[in-house]
C-alpha cells in the first residue's frame, strides 16, 4: 500500500462539514489554501471596482449580492473583508430580530465590528477610523488622547461644526476609548447598551442611546466622519431568518426602508451590500416599494461553477493531505477522479457546497475502500472482531453533535458577557431554543408595551389552555426597569398571562425604589417567578441561534446532509444538546443535573466526543483522534485519553481499535455505529 493511501485511512476527511464557513466573518477565519480564486472572481472584482468608485466620489452606495443556496454568498463576504481590509472597514450585521429595534441593531453590530482588529493590524478598525481622519494624520490622534478630554472634544467640534448628533457626548465618548477604566463603559454606550446612573456619570454624558431616532443619528455620525476617512462596508446576511411582518412574511421592506434613509440622509462612504438568496428575493421583492428598490445601485450575482472549477474545490481540499507523501500523486485530486463530476452534474455546472458533499461521500468511499483491500492482503492486519464498516455515510446525530461542539466553542471565545446580546435578541433566542423543545404555540411580544413588546414572549403550559409569559430585560437604569415592570403588570391584568417568568441578572433595587416595589409584588404571587441569567446559557442559546441562522439560509450542513429548520429542531431533541443550558434546566424544559466532579464530566466530554468523531468518520488514527480530543477540551494527558479510548474499544460501545497490537502511532480505530 503506498504512504498516500495510508494517509487517506488515517487522516479525518478533508471535506468534514466541520471545516466549512458560514456565518459572521469577524467569528469564523477563513483559511485561504482552501479559496480557488477564479471561483467568483468577476462578482469579486465587481464589488472592488464599486469600492473604488465610492473611495474616488464618497458617494455611498448598495449592492445586492444574491445567489443561490449553497452558491457561497456568505464565504464571499469574508473573501472579501480578507482582502479588503486594509482598504475599507467591515461590518457584519446579523439577521435582525425586532423590526421596530432595527437601528440600535445595525448601530450594535456596526460597534462591535469596529472594535475587532483587522488581521496583521496593532488598534481596532475604530481606532484605524479615528488616525484616518484628516486633523490627525499629520498631528497623530494617540497625541490628542494622551492631552484633556476638553481639547480633544474641542478640536473634533471645530473640524465639524455641524450635523453631529449630541456632539459634544459622542466626541467625549470616543476620547473615553483611549482610558483602559473607562474603555467597556465607552464600548457599551456607543453600542446602545442601558447603563446606570453612576456610568453615565463617569462618561460625562445624559443619557444612552435607547431609542430608534437616536441609533439612526448616532450611525450617521459614524457615516459623516466616515467621510474622511475610509469607506465603511456594511454587510446584511442570513436574512431569511429576520424578523416578520404581521403577515408572517419576512419584513425585507423595513431593512430596504433602512437603506433608503441612508441614501436620503446623503452619508458618505458606505458600502451596503444586502446578501439575499435568489429564491427569497424573488417571493419577496414585490413587497417592496419600487422607491425602495431603486435605492439599490447594482445586483452581483452568484452563478454557479464549472466542472474545472469544481476539480479545482476538490483540489484545494486535497493539497495538504499531498503534501504529507512524496512523490505526491500524479492526480491533484487523488483519491477522488473527475468522472464523478462529470457524471453527477451532466450540465457541467454545479454550486460550491454540492462539490464539495459529494467529495466527503466519494473520499469516505476511498478510505472504506483501502480499509478493505488492506486487510484482504495476508498479514498486512490482524482480522477485527468487530466487523468493518461497509458503507460510506455520516452518522446524523454524530455529525450533528460534532457541529454544535464547533459552534459552541466559537460562541465561548466570542461572547464575554451577557448584555452582548440586546434583549430583543435573547427573547428570539429562547424562542428558538423552546420551540425546538416541541413547546406549544410559542408567540412573540407579549408585553402590551411598543417599548418592551420585543422582550418578551408566550407559550402554552404543556397539557392546559394556560399561557406562561417570559419577560427578559437586562437594562440597568431603575426608571427602565420600573417602565418594564409595569408593562409586566399590564399583561398579567389584562390575563394576557397566567404565569409570569422574569429572566434577568442585574439587580431589581432597593426596597425604597419604586421598581423594587413592583418587583415585589409581582413576585410575591406563587405562580410567578424571577430566574437569574448566566452567561452560559446566554451561550447555548446563541449558538443555537446560529444554527437557526445557517439553517434558514441554507449555510448549515451535517454530513452529507443540508437540514431545514423542521430538520434541525428534530437532530436538536435527538442529541438533547440544549439540555445543560442552565437556563432551560430552571424553567423545567430539562431536569437539573446533579453537580458532579469536574474531572468527572471532563472525561465524559471527552468520551462522547470519542465516540461521535470515530462513527462520523468510520476509519481514523487513533493517535490523530487523541490529538484532537486534547486540543477540543484540554486538561487531560495523551495517557488518559487513550486509556479511555481502549476502555471504550472493548466495550460495547459503537467503537474499535482495528490493530491494538501495534505501536499506538500505527493503530486505527474504527466505528460501525
Amino acid at each position: 500500500m503506498t504512504e498516500i493511501d495510508r494517509i487517506i485511512q488515517r487522516v479525518p476527511n478533508p471535506f468534514d462539514c466541520e471545516t466549512f464557513w458560514s456565518g459572521n466573518f469577524w467569528q469564523e477565519e477563513q483559511n485561504p489554501n482552501l479559496t480557488v480564486d477564479s471561483i467568483h472572481q468577476q462578482a469579486l472584482e465587481e464589488l472592488e471596482s464599486i469600492l473604488d468608485l465610492i473611495v474616488e466620489d464618497r458617494r455611498s452606495r448598495t449592492v445586492l449580492l444574491e445567489g443561490e443556496t449553497g452558491s457561497g454568498k456568505t464565504y464571499l463576504l469574508g473573501r472579501f473583508k480578507r482582502q479588503l481590509n486594509d482598504r475599507a472597514f467591515f461590518v457584519y450585521v446579523e439577521p435582525f430580530t425586532a423590526s421596530d429595534y432595527i437601528w440600535r441593531h445595525i448601530l450594535r453590530y456596526t460597534v462591535d465590528s469596529l472594535l475587532e482588529k483587522p488581521e496583521g493590524r496593532e488598534h481596532s478598525q475604530l481606532v484605524l477610523w479615528l488616525q484616518g481622519l484628516a486633523e490627525f494624520k499629520h498631528r497623530g490622534v494617540m497625541d490628542w488622547w494622551r492631552r484633556e478630554r476638553q481639547m480633544f472634544v474641542r478640536k473634533l467640534l471645530d473640524t465639524y461644526p455641524s450635523g453631529i448628533y449630541n456632539a459634544q457626548e459622542f466626541f467625549g465618548v470616543l476620547y473615553h476609548l483611549t482610558d483602559p477604566e473607562l474603555y467597556p463603559l465607552a464600548c457599551e454606550w456607543l453600542r446602545g447598551d442601558d447603563l446606570d446612573d453612576e456610568s453615565l456619570r463617569r462618561l460625562g454624558v445624559q443619557s444612552t442611546i435607547d431609542t430608534e431616532d437616536a441609533a439612526q443619528k448616532t450611525l450617521a455620525n459614524f457615516g459623516r466622519i466616515a467621510e474622511a476617512t475610509q469607506t465603511v462596508v456594511l454587510c446584511f446576511d442570513q436574512l431569511d431568518n429576520i424578523a416578520r411582518s404581521p403577515d408572517g412574511t419576512l419584513d425585507l421592506q423595513t431593512l430596504f426602508r433602512v437603506n433608503a434613509i441612508l441614501h436620503t440622509q446623503k452619508l458618505k462612504n458606505f458600502l451596503l451590500i444586502i446578501s439575499i438568496i435568489t429564491d427569497t428575493w424573488r417571493q419577496n421583492q414585490g413587497r417592496i416599494p419600487a422607491t425602495d428598490r431603486d435605492r439599490i445601485d447594482t445586483t452581483v450575482q452568484l452563478r454557479q461553477i464549472g466542472i474545472d472549477q469544481a476539480e479545482a474545490l476538490w483540489a484545494s481540499r486535497l493539497y495538504l493531505l499531498h503534501r504529507q507523501t512524496y512523490p505526491q500523486p500524479e492526480s491533484p485530486i487523488y483519491p477522488l477522479d473527475r468522472k464523478h463530476l462529470d457524471r453527477k452534474f451532466p450540465g457541467g455546472k454545479t454550486r460550491p457546497r454540492n462539490t464539495l458533499i459529494l467529495g466527503r461521500r466519494l473520499y469516505q468511499e476511498a478510505k472504506l475502500d483501502l480499509l478493505q483491500s488492506g486487510l484482504e492482503r495476508n498479514g498486512d492486519r490482524p482480522t477485527p472482531a468487530a466487523p468493518l464498516p461497509t458503507e460510506a455515510k455520516s452518522d446524523p446525530l454524530a455529525a450533528f453533535k460534532l457541529v454544535w461542539l464547533k459552534k459552541l466553542k466559537q460562541t465561548e471565545e466570542k461572547v464575554s458577557r451577557i448584555r452582548q446580546y440586546a434583549a430583543p435578541e435573547l427573547v428570539q433566542m429562547f424562542a428558538e431554543a423552546v420551540s425546538a423543545l416541541s413547546v406549544e404555540d410559542v408567540q412573540p411580544r407579549l408585553l402590551p408595551s411598543r417599548t418592551y413588546a420585543s422582550y418578551s414572549l408566550s407559550y402554552r403550559a404543556p397539557g392546559t389552555t394556560d399561557r406562561v409569559g417570559i419577560a427578559w430585560s437586562e437594562d440597568a437604569n431603575m426608571v427602565k426597569f420600573f417602565n418594564f415592570l409595569k408593562a409586566c403588570r399590564e399583561a398579567l391584568d389584562r390575563n394576557l398571562c397566567q404565569t409570569l417568568q422574569l429572566i434577568r441578572a442585574e439587580g431589581v433595587g432597593s426596597p425604597n425604589n419604586r421598581g423594587y416595589q413592583l418587583y415585589t409584588e409581582i413576585f410575591s404571587a406563587p405562580q410567578n417567578n424571577h430566574f437569574m441569567s448566566d452567561l452560559t446559557s446566554v451561550r447555548y442559546l446563541a449558538t443555537y441561534h446560529t444554527l437557526v441562522n445557517d439553517a434558514l439560509s441554507g449555510d448549515l450542513v451535517v454530513g452529507e446532509e443540508t437540514p431545514t429548520l423542521d430538520r434541525l429542531q428534530s437532530l436538536t431533541r435527538q442529541t438533547e444538546v440544549l439540555k445543560d443550558c442552565p437556563l432551560l434546566q430552571q424553567l423545567g424544559f430539562f431536569q437539573s443535573t446533579v453537580a458532579r466532579e469536574s474531572a468527572e464530566v471532563s472525561l465524559q466530554a471527552i468520551e462522547d466526543f470519542i465516540v461521535n468523531r470515530v462513527l462520523n468518520q468510520q476509519c481514523m488514527a487513533v493517535q490523530q483522534l487523541i490529538e484532537e480530543a486534547i486540543a477540543q477540551f484540554g486538561g487531560a494527558s495523551k495517557k488518559q485519553v487513550y486509556q479511555l479510548v481502549q476502555t471504550l474499544s472493548l466495550s460495547d460501545r459503537p467503537v474499535q481499535i482495528l490493530d491494538p497490537d501495534l505501536e499506538i502511532e500505527e493503530q486505527l480505530i474504527i466505528g460501525n455505529g
